[in-house]
């Protein structure tokens, strides 16, 4: 009975997700209706010769790419979240705990700088975001034998690594001209999907998918952590072992959230709660 309650949630969910996208579809300043959007698709998919009419150029050339790249950043991010709340045993981790969006907030900083392409800033931020953790983990080791507890070092670690990010994306902000790469910088702070493209959503594809493939293959071992380091030795699992393809699949995702949509709070922190809450409800848990 209770995963029939579980499934039928997550059912609904999914019929929640499919109507807002597709009222994201239709809803806009160029608002689309619901037979023009069926043959927009039927003479697309059928290969009729035509010119291309003003929605079918909003459809495709902003909107769907809008719409779909925001989607696997609310998915990359919420998995990442649940991801570190799992290994950390803390319902409060959020896929920032480690430094990885400052660390690929800084690399877009630089790069809008720097005057580099849109798409050179990406890829900044996505390897400066990767760095970021590296050195998280770097730092960690070399500290590690001062504190038993493995979490709390890398949770400190990430604290450290955030905080110099932080003050580097300050200075680059201190040195970047006012009246011209200083907007873009504080827009990029924000976070927003107006510039997204359909290469900018194939960006995010490939470690998105990938890493949350990954991440639903260790999810029970992800369980047996939620008891605790000793406790999960004691049940035969790799602690270090699991803990390190978790980290570095929530890393890429999170970095590459971040690289396209700018910094985007909260969703790798509430939306992981949401299904818990319910089942806690409806279970009397």
């Amino acid at each position: 009975m209770k995963k029939k309650k579980f499934y039928g949630f997550v059912f609904a969910l999914t019929v929640l997700l499919l109507a807002t996208l597709l009222f994201s579809v239709l809803a806009g300043r160029f608002s689309i209706s619901l037979s023009e959007l069926m043959g927009i698709f039927k003479a697309r998919f059928a290969g009729e010769a035509h010119e291309a009419s003003m929605a079918e150029t909003v459809l495709f050339g902003s909107r769907l790419p809008r719409i779909a790249s925001a989607a696997l950043i609310g998915c990359g991010l919420s998995v990442s979240g649940a991801a570190y709340q799992g290994i950390f045993r803390n319902p409060m981790a959020s896929p920032d705990l480690l430094g990885a969006s400052a660390g690929a907030v800084f690399g877009a900083a630089l790069g809008l700088l720097l005057g580099f392409s849109l798409m050179a800033v990406q890829l900044m931020a996505f390897g400066t975001g990767v760095c970021a953790v590296l050195l998280t983990c770097t730092l960690g080791r070399l500290v590690r034998g001062q504190l038993d507890n493995n979490r709390v070092v890398l949770i400190l670690s990430g604290m450290v690594v955030g905080s110099l990010f932080q003050a580097c994306i300050s200075l680059v902000k201190y040195v970047a001209d006012p009246f011209d790469s200083m907007p873009s910088i504080a827009f990029w702070l924000m976070g927003g999907l107006t510039y997204v493209t359909a290469s900018d959503m194939l960006f995010l594809l490939a470690p998105i998918s990938v890493g949350t493939a990954v991440l639903l293959l260790f999810r029970w071992r992800l369980n047996l952590l939620s008891f605790g380091e000793d406790e999960a030795k004691a049940l035969g699992a790799q602690v270090g072992r699991i803990q390190a393809v978790v980290i570095f699949c929530a890393t890429f995702m999170t970095a590459a959230c971040v690289a396209v949509g700018g910094m985007v709070g909260w969703v790798g922190l509430i939306v992981p709660h949401f299904p818990g809450c319910w089942w806690g409800r409806t279970t009397g848990g």
